[in-house]
């Protein structure tokens, strides 16, 4: 209690105060939540009660999830509520160095935080045994299952103990989300949070119809207009390059994030952007989801999203923890369908401005008259 009290949680999301009580009697739970509702602490309280009841070494708790940015930021709030530092994690993660990795498995870390991919390596070279989990989470299912890690998720949870208590959390329950719910939760808590696709309420959503020659003016307008940081999604990494180079160019502080950059090169970016030392992060959907920056202003979707869920992943970046946020998308008149059929899946109503491209210097876009 200290340790959130020092860290201001003090009072739980929707999702914290109905799946850490359940969790804390060691019950199952199978969770459905908006993305920015406080899941991870949902989590990883109950792992930090159990080790502090605990004086085993060794992994007892592990934590499966689909990408490193998400692993790190984990580990990271862990050890911010941890009740001291004898509860040690280990992050285990493929684009980093295996030294320190192996090393904290060595010295008997009680908390494994891991990929699917280089947890797997590691088992089959008997670098580290998992046969002491008590509590196991999987995070994010439905991601991990689209970037293909399903048959890495089942010979991972063959070497767990078959008694153990298992939390599992995703966007959606749809498909082979919920053929995992049934494969590996005992009698599990359901808890639904809001509507899972659908972008948090406290997000202004609004979308600009605009030539694609004229996206950059407009970005750049839009920068100069409103305050705060902006996260901008564009569907290439050489787009997210050539973004933020123009970005720079023009004098402002932007730097990007995607899967061709290294791990020590998505950190920093990452680390510079929180920190507010550069104003603008441009990414590509590596970036969506699990990307935990506080305050970020606007989203910018640059580039439309192709699917539903990308586009509500993609704008929870903006409007966490109830905070108010913008969340512009940028929709060439050929994609008009496009953008109209998101509305639909979402059963949403975005403000539409219509960009005048000779004014776009100085009031840059009017309300659309028709619908």
């Amino acid at each position: 209690m200290a340790r959130l009290d020092a860290n201001k949680f003090e009072t739980p999301t929707p999702v914290q105060a109905e799946a850490i009580p359940p969790a804390l009697e060691g019950r199952d739970v199978l969770a459905t939540a908006q993305t920015g509702t406080g899941k991870t602490l949902s989590f990883l309280i109950p792992i930090v009660e159990m080790l502090q009841k605990s004086e085993a070494r060794g992994a007892q708790a592990l934590i499966v999830l689909p990408t490193r940015e998400l692993a790190m930021q984990v580990e990271t709030a862990f050890k911010t509520i941890r009740s001291n530092s004898r509860q040690t994690v280990a992050l285990v993660v493929g684009g980093m160095a295996e030294r320190n990795q192996l090393e904290a498995i060595r010295r008997g870390a009680q908390l494994i935080v891991a990929t699917p991919g280089r947890l797997e390596d590691y088992l089959k070279r008997k670098l580290v045994r998992l046969d002491g989990i008590k509590i196991l989470v999987m995070d994010e299912v439905d991601r991990m299952l689209d970037m293909g890690f399903q048959p890495a998720i089942a010979r991972i949870a063959a070497t767990l103990p078959a008694t153990r208590q298992t939390l599992c959390y995703s966007a959606t329950l749809e498909g082979s989300v919920k053929e995992v719910a049934r494969k590996y939760l005992n009698n599990p808590v359901r808890i639904e949070i809001g509507s899972v696709l659908k972008p948090a309420e406290n997000v202004e959503l609004r979308t600009f119809e605009v030539e694609s020659d004229k996206k950059q003016e407009l970005l750049e307008h839009l920068l100069e207009a409103d305050k705060g940081s902006f996260l901008v999604f564009v569907r290439t990494k050489h787009g997210a390059d050539r973004v933020a180079k123009r970005l720079t160019r023009s004098g402002w502080s932007a730097t990007q994030i995607h899967g061709d950059r290294s791990q020590a090169q998505r950190n920093a970016a990452l680390r510079s952007f929180s920190e507010g030392r550069h104003r603008v992060l441009v990414a590509t959907d590596v970036a969506a989801r699990g990307i935990d920056v506080a305050n970020v202003a606007q989203v910018i979707n640059f580039d439309i999203p192709k699917m539903a869920e990308d586009f509500v992943h993609r704008v929870g970046r903006t409007g966490r923890a109830s905070a108010h946020g913008v969340a512009s998308t940028f929709a060439c008149p050929a994609e008009r369908n496009d953008l109209r059929k998101i509305e639909r899946t979402l059963s949403l109503s975005m403000k539409h401005f219509r960009v005048r491209a000779t004014a776009l210097a100085t009031a840059t876009a009017t309300a659309e008259t028709a619908a």
